[in-house]
């Protein structure tokens, strides 16, 4: 659940960075209006930060280039102007500096669905699709073990629906991950 701070109609990203204040919350610009995102519930905050110690391992071990961010900006193709989203996680591999305001080329997105976000996530969600650099864009499920992954395929278009990972092998292959889904979630969810 998000709320809505009035400002400036149509308020671009360079606006929004100028304005957000840093006051501990957390901002998304939502086509031109900057909007409050609500603090994440436990078993939110449990389940990303387990993908996050999940992604990173995997990378360390593959000693990748490519480096996982939590609640990284990204800013989508369409409306780029206007649109300033933050996911749950992210992985890039392009070189990233303590500073930047911005994730660049990520590769692989992951939002964290609850059941009161849902409709904000899967805007999220299409926003994220039109970003040339992403790949995968992974949604995990907080009260039940799903996941839901979108993958383009070697035309770079997107299917028509998610592949439903509820047992089984979860596959990333935008960073070269395959493990059983089970491990992604904490022990006794979905169980």
């Amino acid at each position: 659940m998000s709320a809505t701070l009035r400002a400036p109609a149509n308020m671009t990203v360079a606006e929004f960075l100028e304005w957000c204040p840093d006051d501990g919350q957390r901002w998304q610009l939502i086509d031109g209006e900057p909007v409050a995102m609500a603090p994440a519930k436990v078993g939110h905050g449990v389940l990303q930060a387990l993908v996050a110690a999940r992604l990173v391992t995997h990378l360390a071990d593959r000693r990748s280039p490519c480096t996982v961010v939590t609640a990284p900006g990204v800013v989508p193709k369409v409306r780029a102007d206007f649109n300033f989203r933050v996911p749950d996680l992210a992985v890039t591999c392009a070189p990233v500096a303590a500073n930047d305001v911005m994730l660049r080329e990520p590769v692989l997105v992951v939002e964290i669905l609850s059941a009161g976000n849902a409709r904000d996530t899967w805007a999220n969600v299409w926003a994220y699709a039109s970003m040339p650099s992403v790949k995968e864009i992974l949604v995990l499920r907080t009260a039940t073990r799903c996941a839901e992954l979108l993958r383009r395929d070697a035309q770079g278009e997107w299917p028509a629906r998610p592949l439903i990972v509820t047992d089984g092998t979860l596959e990333l292959d935008s960073i070269g991950y395959a493990a059983p889904i089970e491990a992604l979630y904490p022990a006794g969810v979905g169980q």
